[in-house]
């Protein structure tokens, strides 16, 4: 459904517009703080007591909106540092498949250097037997 209702019958009579939303954590602190503060303005006590209350509750709010701020800040840092912790645990891994990649290939030429090394002197070999068989004959 839409976020608005529109009452539309082609009348002349005045339009009325519904809006519609979601209360949200702000809306509830606010009606708290405003529902305190009129509950102490009609409690029956002199001014100064009033005025106590009020900043008591006042800073009791203030308080309670800090603690809640730390712990969001806490949340999304930790989340933050996990992801970090995610991110270097990959790059580490694809570092090290990297490294085993690499040492596998240098393995690897290495012993082709080798095998070559030693087809040629099994070549040479042929070729100095097979020149001497040839003067021989």
């Amino acid at each position: 459904m839409s976020e608005y209702e529109w009452d539309d019958d082609g009348g002349n009579e005045p339009l009325i517009i519904i809006e519609k939303s979601e209360p949200g954590v702000g809306t509830f602190l606010a009606g708290l703080a405003i529902g305190a503060g009129i509950a102490l303005l009609f409690a029956p006590r002199s001014g100064e007591e009033t005025r106590r209350e009020i900043e008591r509750g006042a800073r009791r709010v203030s308080t309670q909106a800090q603690d809640f701020v730390s712990d969001v800040t806490d949340s999304v840092g930790q989340k933050l540092q996990d992801a970090k912790d995610t991110v270097e645990n990959r790059f580490d891994s694809a570092r090290n498949a990297v490294d085993l990649k690499r040492r596998q290939v240098t393995n690897a030429v290495d012993a082709g250097r080798a095998a070559a090394q030693q087809a040629r002197v099994e070549l040479e070999q042929r070729i100095a037997e097979t020149k001497a068989a040839y003067k021989e004959s």
